[in-house]
C-alpha cells in the first residue's frame, strides 16, 4: 500500500490543539488562494492517491488449483462448458488425503472409506514421497492388513528388494511372499524380518534360488525355534535350488502348520534315507506328481498396493535403463538392437527353464491330510501344458521323418528352424 500527494494545498485545514484551543495553521495559504470568496471542496486524501494490494503468483496459483479440485468440469452436447460441485464427503477425502502423513491412525475407519482414501492418497503420489511414502503405507498397513497386500511377487526382483526394502517391511498382512531368485544369501536383511511378528500371517514362502545354505536356515528359523516367534502359520515352503543338505530338516521341525515342501535341485537325493528323515521328522512323503502349490504360473500380487508395487518396478526399470543408457551405442548397435535382443533371449531362455518350470528332477514332499490321503492333486495344468509344448516341438521332426519319401525336405523350412548360428550368421551382413 502506498500514497502520494502532489502539493500542500491540495489538502483540506490542518489544526492542531494548543493551549485547549484549536487553531488552523494553513488558513492563511488558503484564504490567499480563494477565488471570489468560494471555498474550495474538502479532501480526505490528495488526488495522486492510491491503493493497490500485491498478492503472490504462488499464493494464488495454490489457491485457484485448491478450488479447481472442489469442482467436477464436463462438456455438453453443444460443447460448452460446465461444472458442478463435489459432496463435502469427497472435498474431506481429499483434503485428508492431501494430509495423510498427519494422520494418528486409522483404526475404526470403515474399510470401503479406507480404500477410497487409499486411492485418493495414490493419485497424490503421497505413497511415492521418499519422507512420508513409508509412514503413509505403515497408517494404512497397520489398520487393514491383508486388504494393502495379500499377496506379494518379487520373482527375480533383486534389485526391487534392495531399494524399497524398507516399504516392503511395512506390509504386516501378508499371506504369501515369493522372493524366488532375488540373491539373497545368507546375511540379508530382509531373513531377518521373515521371523518377526509382522509377518506372522505368512502362509507361503518361497525362497528358491538365492545361494541360502544350512548356515542361513538355520538363522532364519532360529527366533522359531528357540523363541516360538514368527511363521507360526507356515504351511508351504520353497528351498529348491539352494545349496542345502539333509541338516535343514531338523531346522524346519519348528513349524508345526507346514505341509508342504520343495527341495529340488539341492545337494539332498532322493534317496531312501532322505525319504525316512522327512517322515520321521516331519511326517511327510514323497509326491510323484508336480505339487499344484508350488507351480509358479499363478504368483501375482494383490492388494490395495499393487498399482505401487507396479511402480517401484517401473521405476527401478527406468533407473537401469538410463545407467545401460549412459554407455556409448554405435549406429550399427542400434540397428541391430532387435536382432541382438531375441539372440540374447533364445541364449538366456534354457537358464530360466532350469531354474523354473523345467525338466530338472523335482523333489517334492507333502504331508498327507486326516482322510489317508496318500498322493495330492498334482499340477496337471502345468504338466498338460509342457507336454503339449513338447509334442508340438516334436511334430516337424516326426513329420520330416514320415513323409521323406513323399517330397524333398528342402522344400519345408519352418521359422522355428532358425538358430543362434542363424541369427549371428543373418547379422554379419
Amino acid at each position: 500500500m502506498y500514497y502520494t500527494e502532489k502539493t500542500e494545498n491540495d489538502c483540506g485545514p490542518i489544526y492542531i490543539r494548543e493551549k485547549g484551543k484549536l487553531r488552523c495553521v494553513n488558513e492563511a495559504v488558503r484564504t490567499e488562494d480563494k477565488p471570489s470568496g468560494r471555498s474550495k471542496p474538502f479532501r480526505l486524501f490528495g488526488r495522486g492517491f492510491s491503493v493497490q494490494l500485491c498478492i503472490e503468483n504462488e499464493v494464488r496459483a495454490s489457491t485457484s488449483t485448491k478450488r479447481k479440485e472442489h469442482f467436477i468440469f464436463t462438456y455438453n452436447e453443444e460443447g460448452s462448458l460446465r461444472y458442478s460441485v463435489k459432496s463435502l464427503f469427497n472435498i474431506s477425502l481429499l483434503f485428508i488425503a492431501e494430509n495423510v502423513q498427519h494422520v494418528d491412525s486409522l483404526m475404526g475407519f470403515p474399510e470401503q472409506m479406507a480404500e477410497r482414501l487409499f486411492v485418493a492418497a495414490e493419485a497424490k503420489q503421497k505413497f511415492s514421497d521418499p519422507e512420508y511414502g513409508p509412514r503413509a503405507l505403515q497408517l494404512f498397513s497397520e489398520a487393514y492388513g491383508d486388504l494393502v497386500l495379500k499377496s506379494l511377487c518379487l520373482r527375480n526382483r533383486f534389485l526391487l528388494v534392495s531399494e524399497k526394502l524398507e516399504e516392503i517391511k511395512v506390509f504386516h498382512g501378508l499371506q504369501s511372499l515369493d522372493l524366488f531368485g532375488c540373491k539373497l544369501g545368507d546375511s540379508h536383511e530382509i531373513l531377518q524380518h521373515l521371523c518377526s511378528e509382522a509377518l506372522s500371517s505368512l502362509i507361503q514362502l518361497f525362497l528358491g534360488d538365492n545361494n541360502i545354505s544350512n548356515r542361513g536356515l538355520q538363522k532364519l528359523t532360529a527366533p522359531a525355534r528357540v523363541m516360538k516367534r514368527g511363521l507360526a502359520n507356515l504351511q508351504l515352503l520353497d528351498l529348491s535350488y539352494n545349496p542345502i543338505s539333509e541338516e535343514v530338516v531338523g531346522y524346519l521341525s519348528c513349524f508345526p502348520n507346514l505341509r508342504g515342501l520343495d527341495i529340488s535341485e539341492t545337494n539332498m537325493e532322493l534317496t531312501a534315507s532322505l525319504r525316512q528323515v522327512l517322515h520321521n521328522k516331519l511326517g511327510f512323503v514323497h509326491s510323484e506328481a508336480l505339487l499344484h502349490d508350488f507351480c509358479h504360473s499363478h504368483c501375482k500380487t494383490q492388494g490395495w498396493a499393487e498399482q505401487i508395487i507396479n511402480q517401484w518396478e517401473t521405476h527401478i526399470l527406468e533407473l537401469s535403463k538410463l545407467k545401460t543408457d549412459l554407455q556409448p551405442r554405435t549406429d550399427a548397435l542400434r540397428f541391430y538392437g532387435r536382432h541382438k535382443f531375441v539372440r540374447d533371449t533364445l541364449k538366456v531362455a534354457p537358464v530360466a527353464l532350469a531354474r523354473g518350470d523345467g525338466k530338472g528332477k523335482k523333489i517334492q514332499f507333502f504331508k498327507p491330510s486326516s482322510n489317508h490321503q496318500t498322493q495330492p492333486r498334482g499340477n496337471t495344468g502345468c504338466t498338460t501344458k509342457s507336454a503339449s509344448q513338447n509334442k508340438r516341438k516334436r511334430t516337424p521332426d516326426s513329420g520330416i521323418g514320415v513323409g521323406s519319401d513323399s517330397g524333398p525336405p528342402e522344400k519345408r523350412p519352418s521359422s522355428s528352424s532358425i538358430t543362434v548360428e542363424d541369427w549371428d550368421l543373418l547379422n554379419s551382413y
